[in-house]
């Protein structure tokens, strides 16, 4: 298995998991590695250290780490502020996705079924045309366009 630290033209850098090398450029070609933030297919291969297993081999720093702390001491998780922009952005993408009901092409029929009182008030996303956008927007109600990147889209295998 081949980890290797990708990043789009756009910027946003992410790890991905091939089997080799030959099946990352045979799915570069075909356009199948995307971005996970914006779904460009226009990706580089970035330079990366190899790992080893080394068994229960620390690095010096690690080791010096281990024996200063103790040991009964709880990882610490990465704060937010410290984790990468895209990584916020994929964790609210989540958040909103865990939280709404995805109402698909009636989306600009429900918002407005919610606005006048026709249907109970709660989350909801779906796609609408720019014009549908604006003329909601217009109607006084308030809409956001979120892309939401394909691979969060599907069920992950």
């Amino acid at each position: 298995m081949k980890v290797l630290d990708l990043r789009c033209s756009h910027g946003h850098g992410f790890e991905g998991w091939f089997a080799s090398n030959e099946a990352f450029e045979t799915q570069l070609a075909a356009g199948l590695v995307e971005c996970p933030v914006c779904a460009d297919t226009r990706i580089v291969k970035l330079l990366s250290a190899p790992r080893l297993n080394l068994g229960n081999a620390k690095a010096p720093a690690e080791a010096a780490a281990a024996s200063a702390a103790p040991s009964s001491a709880p990882a610490k998780a990465q704060a937010p502020a410290e984790q990468s922009p895209e990584a916020r952005w994929m964790r609210a993408v989540r958040e909103v996705l865990a939280k709404t009901e995805d109402v698909g092409e009636r989306f600009a029929d429900e918002a407005r079924r919610m606005h006048y009182g026709e249907a109970e008030e709660r989350g909801i996303r779906g796609q609408a045309t720019r014009e549908q956008a604006e003329a909601l927007l217009e109607e006084g109600i308030p809409v956001m366009a979120l892309p939401i990147p394909a691979a969060l889209k599907e069920t992950l295998q």
